[in-house]
């Protein structure tokens, strides 16, 4: 028996985005360069400043989600328990032929904003018409760990479950923690991140981002990257992933689609974009570290393009602060800006994007941005073909938290 631990390889994805709302309309979208970007429908928005955001319009929670599951969970687990579904049949596991043993898998997720538009729809009814039209599940609905529990839940999963508050960052930390996991001998960890920061009572709590676009033109108002750079603009959706050992994935015929090869976090401070070159410069390095991987092996970067001047500069500087003068000519891109900047989902539709961006050798490019104006390889305009081996996936939050995560292409199925 080896001495190493396993590899954390993942074989299964689950997409809800703005862009697409499953993974191959997702991916289809991404390569593409699509713009999803728009005025916001929400009703009870239209009085706000922030105009445009990446919405999820074409999503049908009843038909994905039982009865007695939706009238205790906000729009945020719905999107999360249809992307685990996805994620759980696209690796090979859920049938009932395949079902893993209850203990042996865990759920790990992360969340930024909650469950607001629940949260509102209770406290309107306390305020409106009294205590007794409270229902219980107000308690639970908007909490951050909503999800893990009710995807647990739902599916009868009992292994290690956990959730990762650690901001935007925090989607990145989720897939890491659930490799974490694998190597310690769990052997499947379902991970990821979904949010749905839309509602009028999430906005208003939004707003006193100094980072966020209020642009009214969805085409100018996330740009980053560009002398045009104003902020980002927010997005609900996300991804779940199936984690599990590689061995164990090729001992029962499932196609290892990447590999987790290394992870690392730092923390900066709110908003210190200054600040944030070094700490990001760093989780890249420690990242590199533990993939046992030198910067001339990473093939493209996606980038955390926040879209504020001073944080892309450090974010720029700190790619080749880590990467050295590779970091000059590796591909950079930030697919992110067509559909909007999710909070804690943002980073794993990345690896999302990553990992689909190995399988089929091509970097999609970055949509909105045609003039940058920081010396990186910023693919834009239309995706770039590439023999790619390996991705570096990067992310800030803006309350401080940096993370970087290395992934490596699968070999696919095991026959």
């Amino acid at each position: 028996m080896s001495g190493h631990p396993p590899r954390a390889a993942i074989t299964g994805i689950g997409v809800v985005a703005p862009n697409g709302t499953s993974t191959d309309t997702f991916w289809k979208s991404t390569k593409e360069g699509l713009c999803v970007l728009d005025r916001i429908t929400r009703e009870g928005c239209g009085h706000l400043p922030l105009r445009v955001a990446g919405e999820v319009r074409d999503f049908d929670p009843p038909a994905l989600v039982e009865e007695r599951y939706l009238v205790q969970t906000d729009r945020f687990t719905h999107f999360a328990m249809a992307a685990a579904d996805q994620a759980l049949d696209d690796a090979g596991l859920g049938r009932s032929d395949t079902d893993p043993a209850p203990f042996s898998v865990g759920v790990v997720t992360a969340a930024g904003s909650g469950g607001g538009e629940f949260g509102q729809r209770e406290l309107e009814q306390l305020w409106g018409k009294g205590s007794r039209f409270v229902g219980p599940y107000q308690s639970i609905a908007w909490f951050y760990a909503a999800s893990t529990g009710q995807i647990s839940i739902r599916r009868g999963f009992k292994g290690p479950c956990g959730v990762v508050a650690a901001d935007e960052a925090g989607g990145l930390d989720a897939v890491a923690h659930a490799a974490r996991a694998v190597r310690r001998g769990t052997d499947v960890l379902v991970a990821g991140a979904t949010e749905a920061p839309l509602a009028p009572y999430s906005m208003v709590c939004q707003l006193g981002y100094e980072e966020l676009s209020t642009v009214e033109d969805p085409e100018r108002a996330y740009r980053p990257f560009t002398t045009a750079a104003c902020g980002f603009v927010p997005a609900e959706g996300g991804a779940m992933l199936v984690v599990e050992s590689e061995a164990a994935a090729r001992d029962r015929g499932a196609a290892v689609r990447a590999t987790v090869a290394g992870h690392a976090a730092t923390f900066t401070g709110a908003s210190r974009w200054e600040e944030s070159r070094q700490g990001l410069a760093q989780a890249v390095l420690g990242a590199l570290a533990e993939a046992d991987c030198a910067p001339e092996d990473i093939d493209v970067v996606f980038a955390d393009a926040l879209g504020v001047p001073e944080a892309d500069r450090a974010e720029a500087l700190a790619i080749v602060d880590a990467l050295g003068p590779h970091g000059r000519r590796v591909p950079v891109t930030a697919p992110k800006t067509g559909t909007g900047r999710g909070y804690a989902a943002a980073p794993v539709l990345d690896v999302a994007a990553a990992v689909l961006a190995l399988e089929h050798g091509l970097i999609p490019p970055t949509p909105n941005v045609f003039d940058a104006c920081h010396d990186l390889d910023l693919v834009t305009s239309r995706a770039r073909a590439a023999e790619l081996r390996t991705a570096l996936v990067l992310s800030r939050g803006l309350m401080g938290s940096n993370s970087a995560l290395v992934l490596r292409r699968g070999a696919g199925d095991a026959s």
